[in-house]
C-alpha cells in the first residue's frame, strides 16, 4: 500500500486516528486492523472540529459536525495552498483553546495531517523538530515522511508561503 504522492512505501496505519496531544488528534480515510484487513475509517460526531485534506464520500463526519476542507497534495504547495494549511493550523488551535476535540486528517494520517498537526504545535510554542518527533511517536514512524514537508516546517509555513508566492 503506497501513501499518496512521491515517497516509500507507507503501510496502512494501524487505527483510524490517534491522539497527538490532549484534544489534538491525527488520522486518516483507511486503516488496516490486525488481521491486514483495510477498513474505512468513518468519523461521526467523535470530534467537535474535524479538518479534511483530503475528501472522500461517506466518511463522515455527521451532519452538525464543523467540518473544514482544503483538499491539498502530498507534494509540493503553492503559496495559497499553504495559506489554507496555516488557516486550518490556526483554526484547530483556536478550538483547543476552547476545549474542543480537533481531527486533522488526510488519506493515512501521515503526511497532509501531519503538516498542519505539526504547525498547530509549533503555533503553540514547540519547534520543528519537536513537533514532527511527537507526531511519529504517538501516530506512526511513517508520519511526516514527506521531506518537503518536514522542510516547509523547518523554514517556517509563513516564509514558505510567501517564497512560493514570489516564485509564482
Amino acid at each position: 500500500m503506497r501513501t499518496r504522492g512521491k515517497g516509500a512505501d507507507a503501510p496502512a496505519p494501524g487505527r483510524p486516528w490517534d491522539e497527538i496531544v490532549p484534544g489534538l488528534w491525527m488520522g486518516g480515510h483507511e486503516f488496516q486492523r490486525q488481521a491486514g484487513e483495510l477498513e474505512f475509517a468513518v468519523v461521526r460526531d467523535e470530534f467537535d472540529l474535524v479538518q479534511t485534506l483530503l475528501r472522500l464520500p461517506g466518511h463522515g463526519p455527521d451532519q452538525g459536525v464543523e467540518h473544514h476542507v482544503w483538499p491539498i497534495p502530498d507534494g509540493p504547495l503553492d503559496g495559497t495552498q499553504l495559506a489554507g494549511v496555516i488557516r486550518l493550523a490556526e483554526a484547530a488551535g483556536e478550538a483547543l483553546d476552547r476545549g474542543r476535540k480537533v481531527l486533522v486528517r488526510c488519506y493515512h494520517g501521515y503526511n497532509r495531517s501531519g503538516l498542519v498537526v505539526a504547525h498547530t504545535l509549533v503555533r503553540r510554542g514547540g519547534t520543528a523538530e519537536e513537533a514532527v518527533r511527537l507526531i511519529r511517536a504517538r501516530r506512526s514512524r511513517w508520519a511526516l515522511h514527506n521531506d518537503l514537508f518536514v522542510e516547509y516546517l523547518r523554514t517556517g509555513l509563513d516564509t514558505a508561503r510567501l517564497l512560493e508566492e514570489l516564485a509564482e
